[in-house]
């Protein structure tokens, strides 16, 4: 299934567009408090290794806010800050950064986010509107009693317009909830009333694995009707996990292509090698291959090859001996105890083959291992009844 994605005005935060049928980038966030500048900065370089195309800090006191300057001129990936409640953090940080995240529900009356907006403007950054279920504003939640997909698409509608009336269109927008089906219901209220870009994610998600679990429903049904522009997975755990899982989102919709997908049978009685093992450590020795590859591993030689044929590259076990096979086929029999040495030799030399030849070949405005954007275009052919949320 090819899928059409929604068409959305161009943001540029940095070197990174977003929006405009740019590539889906995914992004995260930094855990130390950015005054621990070295301790910040570290983890930014981990999130970049393994491909972050933003990072967002959180800037809640004065100390996080002068320690911007220092953490922006050590990162190459564009900066983004997350204020809450104090707008003159906002402006503060307006002043060194790519992006301002704001919450409607919080930042208080609207003198103060004109201060923000005219900061930005000056600037030429965009802002990020994220409206969040645990932060609405009080007559919203007063009058749909609790915060429902019809309250955040509201909040954001009327923040939306209020910063469209002060003669400023520099933004994207998120709506984000704990709850799955109010966060997709939100996203898809919103995208079919504006056509601003959105970052999408479930806030609060969870762990690394129930976390997943809920971003990959919640964030693959939004991408699978062409809703999202930017995304973050939000887990309770390293932040370099949040970046593989969105990679991984995307990768399984086709909508990016970057590094090397491991494919791994789920292992049964006919198994001759240790899958488990090995899969895990394949995904960690080519975790620094940015050429998209398919790698396959697979635990008898009975499935070898036709469970694999889709593939680059892949091995399969057998008694004391197992098979390397390209495309679908056979290259050479191999001693068990070699296969992993020998598939990593062969992914490595592959990989570095396939990105010579996309230099070659590509646009220049491509990055390499990254696939072209899937051009965007209405989603009006969606047929699903829009509740009504009022405009203005």
């Amino acid at each position: 299934m090819r899928i059409t994605r929604k068409k959305t005005r161009p943001v540029q935060v940095g070197s990174v567009k977003i929006g405009d049928g740019a590539p889906i980038s995914v992004q995260s966030m930094t855990i130390p408090h950015p005054s621990d500048v070295r301790a910040t900065v570290e983890q930014i370089h981990q999130l970049e290794q393994v491909g972050c195309e933003l990072v967002r800090v959180a800037v809640p006191d004065e100390a996080a806010a002068a320690a911007l300057p220092r953490i922006k001129s050590q990162i190459s990936i564009p900066l983004i800050a997350d204020v809450h409640f104090d707008h003159r953090l906002a402006v503060k940080a307006a002043e060194v950064v790519d992006c301002v995240r704001i919450n409607p529900g919080n930042i208080g009356p609207w003198w103060r986010l004109a201060e923000v907006i005219r900061v930005v403007r000056e600037r030429g950054i965009p802002l990020r509107v994220g409206v969040n279920g645990g932060s609405l504003e009080r007559p919203l939640l007063e009058k749909y009693g609790y915060p429902t997909a019809e309250a955040l698409a509201e909040s954001a509608l009327n923040a939306v317009h209020a910063i469209e009336d002060a003669g400023f269109t520099n933004m994207k927008v998120s709506l984000k909830a704990s709850d799955v089906h109010v966060a997709v219901d939100a996203y898809w209220l919103f995208a079919h009333q504006s056509d601003y870009p959105l970052h999408i994610g479930i806030t609060e998600a969870g762990t690394a694995t129930t976390g997943a679990v809920k971003s990959a429903i919640g964030l693959g049904w939004l991408l699978s009707q062409g809703i999202g522009d930017t995304l973050r997975v939000s887990l309770a755990a390293d932040p370099v996990e949040e970046v593989k899982v969105g990679f991984e989102i995307l990768k399984s919709l086709e909508l990016r292509h970057r590094g090397v997908n491991v494919i791994a049978c789920p292992t049964c009685g006919r198994v001759e090698i240790d899958v488990v093992r090995m899969a895990g450590e394949l995904e960690k020795r080519l975790s620094h291959i940015t050429t998209p590859l398919t790698v396959s591993v697979l635990g008898c030689v009975v499935n070898g090859i036709g469970e694999g044929k889709e593939a680059d590259i892949g091995i399969a076990g057998g008694q004391g001996m197992g098979i390397l096979f390209k495309k679908g086929k056979l290259i050479k029999k191999v001693p068990t105890a070699e296969l992993m040495d020998v598939l990593i030799d062969e992914v490595e030399m592959m990989a570095l083959e396939e990105a010579a030849d996309a230099r070659t070949h590509e646009p220049p405005s491509l990055q390499p291992g990254l696939s072209q954007a899937v051009p965007a275009s209405d989603v009006s052919s969606v047929s699903r009844e829009l509740p009504v949320v009022p405009s203005r």
